[in-house]
């Protein structure tokens, strides 16, 4: 049993790993992306695909912790999605990006985007590992979030 797993896993490794990449500042010019906050792709290896894309906004609002479902759009191109902005513009906020490839799920990437104080985004990473020459998605956990968000409203609130 054990071989037949670890084949799996080869064998999903030698197809290559999927990737999402965070657009922008949004090309105001195509209509399918007007309004957008921001734009999703989703890969597999360099090309683009449709897989299903979900994600919450995760935030810290006068001490409160807060968790907002986004809804994205598709757009004019395939496996490019739209995200207009659904956070308000007061409190401390990472966006939670996640692409699937699997029946349930799974298989996939996660964008971490923290948004600045400004409310334009200040960091995109996709957490991942080096394995085989590929760059592998690793999954991120809820609470690895609700840390760096916690990090990141303590250090405002002692800021001058």
């Amino acid at each position: 049993m054990f071989a037949s797993i670890h084949a799996l896993a080869l064998a999903a490794l030698l197809a290559g790993p999927p990737w999402i990449s965070i657009e922008y500042p949004v090309n105001p010019l195509d209509q399918s992306m007007r309004g957008a906050f921001l734009l999703v792709h989703v890969f597999h290896h360099a090309t683009p695909v449709v897989y299903p894309v979900a994600g919450t906004a995760e935030g810290i609002v006068n001490g409160e912790r807060r968790t907002i479902k986004l809804a994205f759009t598709d757009t004019s191109r395939p496996g490019v999605y739209g995200l207009r902005r659904m956070w308000p513009t007061e409190g401390v906020w990472t966006l939670v990006i996640k692409m699937s490839r699997g029946d349930h799920g799974t298989d996939g990437a996660t964008a971490v985007v923290e948004i600045g104080t400004d409310g334009e985004i200040a960091s995109v990473r996709v957490p991942s590992r080096q394995e085989r020459g590929w760059t592998i998605p690793t999954d991120v956990s809820i609470a690895e979030i609700d840390k760096a968000l916690r990090a990141r409203a303590g250090a405002l609130a002692i800021r001058p």
